[in-house]
């Protein structure tokens, strides 16, 4: 494609242009053509890892399509300043829309692309990889929402669980690695044993168990606390206690 064709519109696109207008298909597919190697030079800017280059093309053609369909070449404009946001916004769409492997929100995701494309660009301009200052200044953003879109963009790609875990060489799962034996399950088990039982007992009970149990109260502190002896205190404390280990052992009988 010639240097005119890229920059604004090749002789004789007024003419395709108005006969494009009119539905003219054979008009409609030469503009195509013709602006196609632009089309694709926007879609490999997009291009990411694990994203087919033939399925980003596709995409940009898609809205090349669309520009041919709706540009007014009576206007005056380049044919190539209005297709080219055209075909960018169907390329973002198709990115952000199908190609993450987590839910990210669409704005998180397009600020993760507009952070790619300023460090790439700063990349080839700077010489060196930049700093997360220098793309922040570049798209006008803070530090700190860089550094939020570059760790979003690691819900791009998922790896799988059955894939080897590291050092494994293909031994063991990297599902297989991941968790830990939770050792408290028991509590739950003995909170919902023990909670209809806890709200059976007499406000005064629960109240000592706890201050004994939860603020770690000796028996005669709690007396002096609720002005009872400390005798009194060990008697209700043996009952309610009582109550709760006959719960527990009729929940251990069911079936």
């Amino acid at each position: 494609m010639t240097a005119v064709a890229v920059a604004g519109r090749a002789p004789g696109d007024d003419e395709l242009f108005e006969r494009c207008a009119e539905g003219d298909a054979v008009a409609r597919e030469a503009l195509v053509s013709r602006f196609m190697p632009m089309a694709r030079r926007l879609a490999l800017r997009y291009r990411r890892r694990g994203e087919p280059a033939e399925d980003l093309v596709q995409v940009a053609c898609l809205g090349l399509v669309k520009a041919v369909a709706r540009f007014d070449h009576r206007r005056g404009a380049p044919f190539a300043s209005y297709a080219a946001p055209t075909i960018t916004g169907e390329l973002k769409r198709h990115i952000r829309d199908t190609s993450w492997s987590a839910h990210v929100p669409q704005r998180m995701r397009e600020r993760v692309l507009d952070v790619e494309h300023a460090a790439e660009r700063l990349r080839r301009t700077l010489g060196h990889s930049p700093t997360s200052e220098e793309v922040a200044s570049d798209l006008g953003l803070e530090v700190s929402e860089v550094l939020e879109a570059a760790e979003a963009a690691t819900a791009y790609d998922a790896l799988s669980l059955d894939a080897p875990g590291p050092g494994q060489d293909g031994e063991a799962a990297r599902g297989d690695l991941l968790g830990a034996l939770e050792e408290r399950y028991d509590l739950v088990e003995y909170t919902v044993t023990l909670s209809p039982a806890m709200r059976a007992l007499p406000a005064r009970q629960r109240v000592i168990l706890f201050l004994r149990f939860e603020k770690d109260l000796t028996q005669s502190e709690i007396a002096a606390l609720l002005g009872i002896s400390q005798m009194h205190v060990s008697r209700l404390l043996r009952q309610a206690l009582a109550r709760l280990r006959a719960a527990a052992r009729a929940r251990q009988r069911r079936p």
